[in-house]
């Protein structure tokens, strides 16, 4: 039964159900951090009272073919997560295995080599504005040494996935935001990796473009099974293009769930907190600012509801009001697609006598749904 004080969300359980094999086989890991630290050193020094820990035992995996999301607030770690994957910083304890290979134990042209199985893509494109669209995405096959007609060859269908056949001969400052993050995808392909890195990749673009953008995301992991693990502090995008998702905070992974899980159990309060600014289901401010703590002899309780599964299409609300002989004044709802799950929300308030709403609240609270109690209002009457 969920409480009826507190946190929204926070009533909600602190683990998840375990999940039963289907008898499908296991799906290799892609993407593996084992215990990955990294702590950055003011130059000439490297004390452990000196150093700044950005990031603290991290163990992550990632199965393949696979889009997994970490979100978290501005310096939480992220970014350093996601270049320790292919070293661009390198981890200062831990392993950090890509496709099978431990990368932390090489170096030189054996890195490098293996990087080219690993494309990344930035906030801020990193396009060379005196090359041409095909000239950026070709730069990573030319610092190869593959030849002009090969280059070819593999640049113009890459234009082609991207939807930038057009614009090959154009040069960045003709392209709009969301055409210059295209090229950055087609040049981050070009050497056909089997791992993609998004480091913030929408956060310059506008909804729209951003929509776009994810969309083609989702096209090539579907079209070529590519890997992709991206780093974001937005809950749209993970909402949108992500089968899994793990929280940052601090430097530390400290909640980890598949999607759907995420966005209706959040285990963590950071979670819950995420949740409810991506939600951004308030009450009226004018109600805010009369809400009361505890319940009054003439007062009535406003409520915060959230359904998820077979409570979405339930008639709870109506049936609340016929047995319960309660008036409800619905003051806000939604309904949010999380993956292949419904998540419903409302606000209301339940009006009657102090007897009835207390039935009211047990009604719902033993239909499998959850309640926050925000506060209680005078009656009129």
């Amino acid at each position: 039964m969920a409480t009826r004080q507190g946190g929204f969300f926070s009533c909600l359980p602190t683990a998840l159900p375990a999940r039963h094999s289907t008898g499908a086989p296991p799906v290799a890991v892609m993407i593996r951090l084992h215990d990955v630290s990294k702590t950055y050193y003011p130059k000439g020094r490297r004390s452990t009272a000196s150093g700044v820990t950005a990031l603290k035992h991290a163990d992550l995996h990632v199965p393949q073919g696979r889009i997994h999301g970490v979100i978290g607030l501005s310096g939480a770690g992220k970014s350093t997560l996601i270049r320790c994957v292919n070293l661009l910083e390198r981890p200062t304890t831990g392993t950090v295995t890509v496709d099978g290979q431990e990368l932390t134990a090489l170096s030189g042209s054996a890195l490098n080599q293996a990087r080219h199985r690993i494309g990344m893509i930035f906030q801020h494109f990193n396009l060379l504005t005196s090359r041409t669209v095909f000239a950026n995405v070709a730069l990573p096959l030319e610092l190869m040494g593959m030849k002009r007609g090969e280059i070819r060859e593999r640049i113009t269908p890459l234009l082609e996935l991207v939807g930038l056949t057009d614009k090959a001969r154009q040069y960045p400052a003709q392209l709009s935001g969301g055409q210059k993050q295209r090229v950055a995808i087609a040049r981050a392909l070009a050497s056909r990796p089997k791992v993609l890195l998004c480091d913030e990749a929408t956060s310059a673009l506008d909804p729209h473009t951003t929509g776009a953008i994810l969309d083609l995301l989702r096209d090539i992991n579907r079209k070529l099974g590519l890997t992709i693990l991206l780093i974001t502090h937005e809950m749209e995008v993970v909402k949108s293009i992500c089968h899994r998702v793990s929280l940052i905070s601090d430097g530390e992974l400290v909640e980890e769930a598949d999607v759907g899980d995420f966005f209706t159990a959040p285990r963590t309060q950071l979670g819950r907190d995420f949740l409810n600014d991506f939600l951004e289901l308030e009450p009226p401010r004018a109600l805010i600012e009369r809400l009361e703590d505890a319940p009054g002899p003439h007062s009535h309780p406003v409520v915060r509801l959230a359904f998820s599964g077979d409570a979405v299409s339930t008639p709870l609300i109506s049936r609340l009001a016929r047995e319960c002989s309660v008036d409800v004044s619905i003051l806000q709802a939604k309904v949010e697609s999380i993956q292949e799950r419904t998540l419903g929300l409302m606000i209301a308030e339940l009006m009657g006598p102090a007897e009835k709403t207390r039935e009211a609240l047990d009604y719902l609270e033993s239909h499998d749904l959850q309640v926050e109690v925000l506060g209680h209002v005078q009656r009129d009457d």
